[in-house]
């Protein structure tokens, strides 16, 4: 396992532990950081495919729990990209003018900021096989993983390239990146086809969480920021990818 997709440690929920519970702790964490109290939040998107109850949301669970009042809530289903594509649509929701603050989870952590690049999203429906979880109620995870592997280190780089491009940078600018924590061996081939300084910090969580699909991008990155490995205000790449094919990336200013 570790040498083929480099994860050496991974955490594992309690019994009585759901992805409402570890939504609603990473909101209030994100809320205390970000100096906002719940009544500040306008809308809040938790991007996960996972969730046990349909309805109500885990969104709304995590509204009632923090005593967020009046506030859009609703789940977002993206696979792994799950977090990249709700931070866009929430960055959008803000630059119209729909929402103030916006509250934005990934399964297990989340972020609300200012300082978001434009975003480059789509998909490719003739590989939405790729990547799926199978079984309605208890679902496993499946993949085609020679092809998800060269889907991405062919196209991922690309794709980082466009995202650095919109926001006025190239990958030679940026200070820290943050992929998707799907495997080392993807991390690893898609940066380097890219520019990147020497002293550029990498986020490599996947060595000790694993794979966390959603959450594994803002997992990653509230630990580096909260460790002080990239300053605050430095530009970082987030990068994902996952079931639809899809993806999602944009450079973000390191809360």
């Amino acid at each position: 396992m570790r040498r083929r997709t480099g994860i050496a440690t991974r955490r594992i929920a309690a019994p009585d532990e759901s992805v409402t519970d570890m939504a609603a702790a990473a909101a209030g964490k994100a809320l205390a950081s970000a100096g906002l109290r719940p009544s500040d939040i306008g809308l809040i998107t938790v991007a996960t495919c996972t969730a046990i109850d349909r309805c109500p949301s885990t969104a709304a669970q995590v509204a009632a729990r923090l005593g967020i009042p009046s506030v859009v809530a609703y789940d977002l289903n993206n696979g792994c990209a799950g977090f990249t594509t709700a931070l866009a649509g929430a960055d959008h929701a803000v630059r119209a003018g729909a929402a103030r603050h916006a509250l934005v989870i990934g399964g297990v952590e989340g972020t609300g900021h200012a300082g978001i690049g434009p975003v480059v999203w789509g998909s490719d429906p003739t590989r939405a096989d790729a990547v799926r979880l199978v079984d309605d109620w208890h679902p496993h995870f499946a993949q085609e993983g020679q092809s998800v592997f060269r889907w991405a280190t062919g196209e991922l780089p690309a794709i980082a390239r466009e995202a650095c491009r919109r926001a006025g940078l190239t990958p030679a600018d940026l200070a820290g990146v943050v992929t998707h924590q799907a495997n080392l061996r993807i991390i690893e081939a898609v940066l380097r086809q890219l520019d990147l300084r020497d002293d550029v910090v990498i986020a490599q969580d996947v060595v000790e969480s694993g794979n966390t699909s959603a959450a594994s991008v803002p997992l990653a990155l509230s630990k580096l920021t909260e460790r002080g490995d990239i300053p605050s205000g430095a530009p970082v790449l987030l990068l994902a990818f996952g079931g639809g094919l899809s993806w999602a990336g944009q450079v973000v200013a390191c809360p």
